[in-house]
């Protein structure tokens, strides 16, 4: 079995990178008969009938970073019959195919960021190791807490939306840290389709400014066992367990 392994950082939240694999297409020329389709995840195709071509098996993993998503991928082999140069000549044709697709495939999903309203979060934490929480004041989700934190404005990295919201609805200035996780958003966010943005949440710290809440109802410095006590946004509530080991480490 033959084997060979691709790291692409896709400059992309997770949703629309899994969508994008899912929808790109398959790297490999129709003269290989797909007979398991699972994509994005796996493919799985085989020669055709008296073809000495191998069975191929394509695998796909996704993990949320701060810089993006990267996507490792994996392609298994048979090896084909014939002599061993055959086998290297293999080798090389598979490279290429995937070295191209994962190229269309970071410049769509690039693409495709551009039109995807992203929000950001903050768990600023102190030295007393609790975390800032913040209850929504306003809108369906009034009532409900939450960790500071908006939408990133066209032209704007994610992190200097995080520091520009906090300075907005908290008055302070934050220094942006550890990246926590990605959570997909079920709503519609700006006008976009449900689901097409994610929840992207970095650890912080508080380095200027007097806390103030400009725009929820309450403030509150928690640690770790209290978090489940609050009634949480669908949103945030899987973070929980990042930020518990957070503050477990500080």
């Amino acid at each position: 079995m033959f084997q060979l392994r691709f790291t692409t950082l896709v400059e992309a939240p997770l949703t629309v990178a899994f969508d994008v694999a899912r929808s790109l297409g398959r790297p490999w020329g129709h003269s290989l008969e797909e007979v398991v389709s699972e994509r994005p995840w796996r493919d799985v195709y085989r020669a055709a009938p008296g073809d000495g071509r191998p069975t191929l098996v394509h695998t796909r993993q996704f993990s949320a970073t701060g810089a993006g998503t990267v996507v490792d991928e994996q392609v298994d082999w048979d090896p084909a019959l014939g002599r061993p140069a055959d086998r290297v000549l293999l080798r090389g044709r598979v490279e290429r195919a995937m070295q191209a697709h994962l190229d269309a495939y970071a410049a769509a999903a690039a693409r495709r960021a551009l039109d995807v309203t992203q929000v950001v979060g903050a768990a600023l934490v102190d030295d007393r190791r609790r975390v800032l929480v913040a209850q929504r004041g306003s809108g369906p989700l009034a009532g409900l807490w939450e960790f500071p934190g908006g939408k990133v404005e066209p032209g704007e990295s994610d992190l200097t939306a995080l520091v520009r919201e906090c300075t907005e609805e908290l008055g302070i200035a934050v220094q942006p840290q550890e990246f926590l996780g990605e959570v997909p958003l079920d709503g519609v966010v700006a006008g976009g389709p449900p689901g097409a943005s994610t929840l992207r949440v970095w650890s912080g710290r508080i380095v200027g400014g007097e806390l103030v809440a400009h725009e929820h109802t309450e403030l509150r410095w928690l640690g770790a066992d209290e978090l489940e006590d609050l009634a949480w946004i669908a949103a945030d509530r899987p973070l929980l367990p990042a930020v518990r080991t957070l503050l477990a480490h500080l």
